[in-house]
């Protein structure tokens, strides 16, 4: 079978891409580059990022990969693609005060989106796309295909793909959906691939935030829950739901970021029992073990990718959103992050947590 993978320079990649070939698989290397003008005129650092300048060296590295591993190699330029899809995307979420998930989108219409698509046009003829992300895709017994989380709990990255569709999902293929990181470090050393102690990417972005978004510092107040001004903000996009540290007012008791008001301008902050929440609503949700959702069920969620799945009630509501309650309070429940749906291994589906209450 011929397969596309999509490498990235790191360890995850390259050793998917090793694995595929020696399972007798004809294995073709494309890495998607994505760093164009607009980023190239930020002028902060962005060192082991997934947006940034080390662009060039991943590249680089996915090169010699390539050439270690003996397969075809190419670089597509989808620089217009992300900057239209995730950028712009970031940007307008971060600035309304959301705290976006901007790996999410990336993966639904680019990596497995716009990459493979640009391959086909350009000629290149494959059976499957692969990766090197710890989930797996499983076909059901009605036909349908399912994405499940990756055997080594601590790493699963299936959080990260719960936007595929189905017609995605049919011709990807996972390798590293039953192995560990350890286990995949070992078998990159083993096989003499340079990149089997390259450190993972951390963030999307680690530059300064004002910039990247283009704008301007806005300077706003820093308030508690009754509106008692304690100190100023330079830009609610500064902040995220739950932070604690470098908030820029002092208090008898650490204090937390409760929420983020666009329209006053406003961060609120409070005690650390005002962080926990009993629901949420989602909305844009994506299914994936069914078309959509008939009525109330019994599941799990995770509002973070690290996260262990945690029971919940999930039932839709008459304006097509989805309400997720908790058996447990969650604490730090973050406005434009996601909300994944499982069923023990399956996931159900996902969407973008809109609000949180008591």
């Amino acid at each position: 079978m011929k397969v596309l993978v999509g490498l990235s320079g790191g360890v995850d990649s390259s050793t998917a891409a090793l694995i595929l070939k020696q399972q007798g698989h004809e294995v073709i290397g494309a890495t998607m580059s994505i760093w164009g003008k607009d980023g190239m005129a930020l002028k902060t650092g962005h060192k082991n990022a997934c947006y940034g300048p080390d662009e060039v060296e991943d590249i680089e590295e996915a090169r010699k990969i390539a050439k270690q591993l003996d397969i075809p190699y190419y670089v597509f330029n989808c620089v217009e693609q992300y900057e239209k899809i995730v950028l712009e995307n970031f940007k307008s979420e971060y600035i309304q005060g959301r705290t976006p998930n901007p790996c999410v989108w990336c993966n639904a219409l680019v990596k497995f989106g716009a990459l493979p698509l640009m391959a086909k046009e350009n000629g290149l003829e494959f059976d499957k796309f692969a990766t090197g992300h710890y989930a797996r895709v499983e076909k059901g017994e009605n036909g349908r295909f399912l994405l499940k989380r990756g055997l080594a709990p601590h790493k699963d990255q299936s959080y990260f793909l719960y936007r595929l569709k189905q017609d995605q999902l049919k011709n990807i293929l996972l390798p590293l959906g039953t192995y560990t990181k350890e286990e995949i470090r070992k078998i990159a050393k083993e096989n003499g691939l340079d990149v089997a102690e390259k450190p993972d990417s951390q963030d999307f972005y680690d530059g300064d935030y004002n910039e990247l978004l283009g704008i301007k510092a806005k300077e706003g107040n820093i308030v508690d829950t009754n509106g008692k001004i304690l100190g100023t903000h330079k830009g609610i996009w500064n902040y995220t739901i739950g932070q604690r540290k470098g908030i820029g007012v002092s208090a008898s008791e650490p204090l937390y970021v409760l929420s983020l008001n666009k329209d006053t301008n406003e961060v609120v902050v409070g005690s650390a029992d005002k962080t926990f929440k009993k629901s949420l609503t989602a909305t844009n949700f994506n299914w994936i073990a069914f078309d959509y959702l008939k009525e109330e069920i019994k599941a799990q969620a995770k509002i973070r990718s690290t996260q262990e799945p945690v029971n919940v009630i999930a039932k839709p509501l008459p304006d097509g959103k989805i309400e997720v309650i908790f058996d447990d309070l969650q604490k730090s429940i973050a406005i434009g992050q996601s909300v994944v749906l499982y069923n023990e291994d399956i996931v159900l589906g996902g969407g973008v947590i809109d609000s949180s209450a008591c």
